[in-house]
C-alpha cells in the first residue's frame, strides 16, 4: 500500500483529547488510511459508515450516556462519511467533552455539509486535514524519482486516484465508473439538486476551459442555464472536491483583470473521464491544459502537506499579458509559467516586474517540474 504523507501526522494526534477530521474527495483513500493506522495502533475500535441506511438513525438525538453504551470498551471510534449524519458536530462535541480515553475520527467528502455541522460546535476540539488523490511526492517515495518521472504521461492522462495508480490496466473503466457513480453523489444530495444533465454539461464545459478564464455568463449560454445556477453548481462542485478555483491577482494596475477566475480539476483522470478522452499525450491537442491542471493540482498537494501558507493567483491584463500561476508569501511574489515542451521559452512581462518588484520568475517544463513539486 502506498504510504500517504499524512500518516505520521495523523498518528501524532491520537489521544490528544481532540477529534481527528479528514476530508477530501470520495475514493481518495480516507478509509484505507485510517484503517491502516488503527490496525497499526492495535487498539479496539468500532466503525460506523454514514452511507449505510441505518447509521444516521443510530446517532439521532443520542445522549452521552447512550454513546458510552454504543461504543462499549472500544477506544477508537471512526465515523466514515460523517456528512450524512445530522448534528454530527454536536455529537462529536459530546464525545470529546464527556467520554474520556476515546479517540473520535471523522471522515467526509463534502466540505460544505461538514463545515456547516462541525465548525461552531468543535472550535478548539479538532485537528482537521485534507487528503488529495495520491501526490507526486507519495508516488516518488513509493516508486523512486526516476521511475515516477517516466510515468509522467500516464499521470497526465489517468491522474492519481489510488485505485488508478495501483491498477492501470483498468484505469479507463475505473475512472468512468468513478466519475459516473461517485462524482455527483454528495452534490445531488445538497439542496435536493436533481438536474444531473446540467451538472454533466457544466463539468464538460469546465473541462474544456481548464487553464482559461471562466465566465459564468458564457457557461450559462453553453449549458442552456442561467449565471446564478452555474455559479451555485460550481460552488457545490468545489465544496465536494471535484474542482477548485484560482482567482486573479489585482493590486496595482488599472488594466489588471480583477474579477476573473480559472477553474481546475482536483485530478487529471477525472477531467479526462468527464470529456471521455483517454488518448495518449502524443495524440492530444489539449496537452497545455493537461500540463497546467496537473502542475497546479500537484502543487496544491505539496503546499498542503508541507503546511506552506501562501496566497495563490493567476495574472492577466486587458492587453493579454499573463502569468499562469503566482504564489505570494510575505509580500514576495513567485511567478511561474508552464510549458510542457522544454524547448519553449517564456519571459516575465515588464508590466508585472514594475508593478511587483519583489518577485522571482521560473519557467516549469517537463525537465524540471519535479523540483517545482518538491523533489
Amino acid at each position: 500500500m502506498i504510504k500517504r504523507k499524512l500518516t505520521d501526522k495523523l498518528k501524532e494526534h491520537f489521544f490528544k483529547k481532540k477529534a481527528i477530521i479528514l476530508i477530501g474527495p470520495r475514493q481518495v483513500g480516507k478509509t484505507t488510511l485510517f484503517k491502516s493506522i488503527v490496525e497499526e495502533i492495535n487498539m479496539s475500535y468500532v466503525w460506523f459508515t454514514g452511507d449505510e441506511p441505518n447509521v444516521p438513525n443510530i446517532f439521532n438525538n443520542i445522549t452521552s450516556g447512550e454513546l458510552i453504551h454504543l461504543f462499549g470498551k472500544n477506544k477508537i471510534v471512526v465515523i466514515d462519511e460523517a456528512q450524512q449524519i445530522n448534528n454530527i458536530g454536536s455529537i462529536i462535541k459530546l464525545i470529546v467533552d464527556n467520554i474520556k480515553d476515546i479517540q473520535i475520527i471523522i471522515t467526509g467528502s463534502s466540505s460544505f455539509e461538514l463545515a456547516n455541522k462541525l465548525n461552531e460546535p468543535l472550535t478548539g476540539r479538532k485537528y482537521e486535514y485534507l487528503l488529495y488523490p495520491v501526490s507526486f511526492g507519495e508516488l516518488v517515495e513509493e516508486n523512486g524519482l526516476i521511475k515516477e518521472i517516466q510515468k509522467l504521461n500516464t499521470r497526465l492522462i489517468y491522474g492519481s486516484y489510488p485505485e488508478i495508480v495501483t491498477d492501470l490496466k483498468n484505469a479507463e473503466e475505473n475512472l468512468i465508473w468513478l466519475s459516473d457513480s461517485y462524482l455527483y453523489k454528495d452534490i445531488l444530495k445538497l439542496e435536493n439538486i436533481k438536474k444531473t444533465s446540467l451538472l454533466i454539461k457544466l463539468l464538460q464545459a469546465l473541462a474544456w476551459k481548464v487553464g482559461s478564464e471562466v465566465s459564468y455568463n458564457e457557461l450559462a449560454k453553453t449549458t442552456s442555464s442561467d449565471p446564478k445556477t452555474v455559479e451555485k453548481y460550481i460552488d457545490l462542485l468545489e465544496k465536494s472536491f471535484v474542482i477548485f478555483r484560482l482567482n486573479a491577482l489585482s493590486r496595482n494596475l488599472r488594466n489588471e483583470i480583477k474579477k476573473s477566475r480559472k477553474i481546475y480539476f482536483y485530478d487529471n483522470g477525472i477531467r479526462n473521464a468527464v470529456i471521455g478522452n483517454f488518448n495518449p499525450v502524443s495524440n492530444r491537442n489539449d496537452i497545455g491544459q493537461l500540463w497546467e491542471n496537473y502542475l497546479i493540482s500537484e502543487r496544491f498537494k505539496f503546499l498542503e502537506y508541507n503546511k506552506i501558507r501562501t496566497n495563490v493567483f493567476f495574472w492577466r491584463t486587458t492587453q493579454q499579458q499573463e502569468i499562469d500561476y503566482i504564489e505570494e508569501r510575505a509580500g514576495y511574489f513567485y511567478a511561474y509559467e508552464f510549458k510542457f515542451n522544454p524547448n519553449k521559452k517564456a519571459r516575465l512581462s515588464k508590466t508585472f516586474q514594475n508593478a511587483y518588484p519583489q518577485h522571482k520568475f521560473e519557467l516549469i517544463n517537463r525537465e524540471n517540474y519535479h523540483k517545482f513539486l518538491g523533489y
